[in-house]
């Protein structure tokens, strides 16, 4: 039997600092959809990975974070015009409501500030201190980390991620967004299921099958108005295949901030609540990514190895 898994980058003002345009409804929406996303996994009691940018849980800072390696200017709007604004910078309250649910979340690395690994101009140095803080971080909190969302899905230094201790991060998706993923998924049969795989650090690869807004704006409200929300489509889709399937993984991701009106909130309780419904029916299994990697490390290390044995 398959298994589901849903992913949240969760980053508040983090994932937009860097970008000289703001989506202004989404960098608003962070704490809205933060609280939408944890009652909605709690109501139907589906675990996910809440991927964490580890700055979040800091309850305050000098915003100059001078022994830190980023590059000149990184934090320039946590110092200048969010200097006032501690609710996209700061979210401790947010990570609490993750920890004390009573669903069995896993709270997993986002990077400490939304450094992207796969850019060139990120050294090991800088990717190392990346994570380095985040575990400082989290073991005031108390907690660990094993798995790792990359920033904008920009995979990058995994002999780092494997140096500092992580099990596992989410892969490249095979499927690609928008309409042309629906239209490779739904008309050309093409399945949304993904085997994660241990890679050559030892680290289990957990690749994405389907981010969840990937359809927006006009192509969305067309295909509501005629139809049904096709991400709610796909979602179902790559449920039932992972129900239906001896093995895989349908792997689900979003960000909290995805979620800006009621329509959202409505595509995510769709989804859950399908999900809820399909693994009350069969034996469908809900993991955390900290799950998959454990199971795939100890699949791995009950396979036999070849012995070699010498002429006597």
């Amino acid at each position: 039997m398959g298994s589901v898994v849903i992913s949240l980058d969760a980053e508040l003002g983090w994932g937009f600092h860097d970008l000289a345009r703001l989506p202004t409804d989404r960098v608003e929406s962070g704490r809205r959809g933060w609280s939408q996303m944890l009652s909605i996994l709690e109501h139907y009691d589906v675990p996910a990975t809440w991927a964490v940018v580890g700055h979040l849980m800091l309850e305050s800072c000098d915003g100059e974070h001078a022994d830190h390696p980023t590059p000149a200017g990184w934090f320039d709007r946590e110092r200048t015009i969010w200097s006032d604004r501690p609710g996209l910078r700061f979210g401790p309250d947010l990570v609490g409501s993750v920890l004390d649910s009573d669903v069995d979340h896993e709270l997993a690395c986002h990077s400490f500030s939304h450094v992207l690994f796969g850019d060139p101009e990120t050294t090991a140095e800088l990717a190392t201190a990346e994570l380095e803080r985040c575990h400082e971080i989290a073991d005031d909190w108390g907690c660990s980390l094993e798995s790792l969302v990359y920033p904008r899905n920009d995979v990058g230094h995994r002999e780092v991620l494997a140096e500092q201790g992580f099990r596992a991060y989410r892969g490249r998706s095979p499927t690609r967004d928008g309409v042309r993923g629906f239209v490779e998924t739904t008309v050309r049969n093409q399945s949304l299921l993904v085997e994660p795989t241990v890679d050559q650090y030892g680290l289990v690869d957990v690749p994405a099958s389907l981010f969840l807004f990937g359809f927006e704006e006009l192509p969305r409200t067309v295909a509501e108005s005629v139809w049904k929300d096709p991400m709610v489509v796909q979602a179902r889709r790559g449920i039932d295949q992972a129900a239906a399937a001896d093995d895989g993984v349908f792997h689900m991701w979003l960000h909290p901030n995805n979620l800006v009106t009621e329509r959202d909130d409505e595509r995510m309780r769709s989804i859950v609540q399908y999900l809820d419904r399909k693994r009350a029916q069969t034996d469908l299994s809900v993991e955390t990514m900290a799950d998959v990697a454990a199971r795939v490390d100890a699949a791995s290390s009950a396979e036999p190895t070849d012995s070699v044995v010498g002429e006597i």
